[in-house]
């Protein structure tokens, strides 16, 4: 008798040898256990496939796919595309489940029809899997859904999220055109479809790892996707976004004024805060997380020490 899980973890994993074996733990310690793993190797070139062997050959709920090299969205839509659960969850290679991350997010999806994703607050963790004091709350900062994920990814990371697999369904699949932001682009398009709930449960449940050599860091190829995603929203619900643009693009460049202090670049910072001021300055006043930004840009020297003490020394790269 074939068993169908309750719920299929889809990892992606490129290059991620030092990583990799915390993510399958945690997934070892759920306390739901009615899972399947697809670990997508997405063409690594260190000894990724031999680290999760292991977990395959002893636990039939682990399964390796492997595929040539081709980004995240990538590895992401092949994991789905085996999956047989009817509710997806997202865990990238080098983050963490807490313990309770599965069972509270099914409970919620099978208890509430109109929910169509969950998700948690979530901590940052630095390169050697110790916490760091930035945790993100998940609340979003305007009431209507859409309108907040174009402002700002209340889901936080790629790792937070368990959806129904019937969205991808409904709005298509992860944008392989997109080599980062392609998270709040698929939000952003079941959030159009003004079908579905977005529900946060509000203790941290996840743990994502900042890197140096994380793709979120490539500030130059973040603005491109971001603005991209940006277009793309407003060209499917113009009416709707136009009046929302500058507040958008306000907190696009707060957000990239943040990645430069992270990486040490106090001018590029500046010149990122600057414009999202122009665009909307409210948003300082409003929300927290902004007004600390724009602090930090002005004290730069503190920022500059503060903000890698916490995560690391952060530099530049492309996957």
């Amino acid at each position: 008798m074939i068993i169908v899980p309750k719920v299929s973890v889809v990892v992606p994993a490129y290059n991620v040898r030092n990583y990799i074996q915390d993510a399958l733990l945690s997934l070892e310690r759920q306390s739901l256990q009615e899972f399947e793993v697809l670990i997508v190797d997405d063409g690594s070139t260190d000894n990724t496939p031999e680290v999760v062997k292991p977990y395959v050959e002893k636990d039939p709920r682990f399964r390796l796919l492997q595929k040539p090299n081709g980004g995240l969205s990538s590895a992401r839509n092949y994991g789905i595309s085996h999956a047989r659960a009817e509710y997806i969850a997202l865990l990238d290679g080098d983050d963490i489940y807490h313990p309770d991350k599965l069972v509270n997010h099914v409970a919620r999806l099978d208890s509430s029809p109109k929910v169509g994703v969950v998700y948690s607050a979530s901590q940052a963790i630095r390169d050697d899997g110790s916490p760091t004091f930035i945790s993100l709350s998940g609340k979003p900062v305007k009431s209507n859904q859409l309108l907040a994920l174009l402002c700002k990814n209340f889901v936080g990371h790629g790792s937070n999220a368990v959806f129904r697999r019937c969205l991808v369904e409904e709005i298509g699949e992860f944008d392989e055109g997109l080599r980062s932001s392609e998270d709040i682009d698929f939000w952003l398009r079941v959030a159009a479809k003004q079908k579905w709930q977005f529900y946060r449960e509000k203790h941290i449940l996840c743990y994502y790892r900042v890197r140096p050599s994380g793709l979120s860091f490539n500030v130059t190829q973040m603005q491109s996707c971001n603005q991209q995603v940006i277009e793309k929203a407003y060209k499917s619900s113009p009416e709707i976004i136009e009046p929302m643009l500058p507040t958008a693009y306000a907190y696009m460049y707060r957000y990239l004024a943040r990645l430069c202090l992270q990486g040490g670049d106090v001018k590029k910072a500046r010149n990122f805060i600057d414009k999202a001021w122009k665009y909307d300055r409210s948003i300082f006043y409003c929300d927290v997380r902004s007004f600390l930004t724009l602090l930090f840009v002005h004290l730069a020297p503190l920022a500059k020490f503060g903000i890698r003490y916490s995560l690391g020394k952060i530099e530049s790269s492309s996957r």
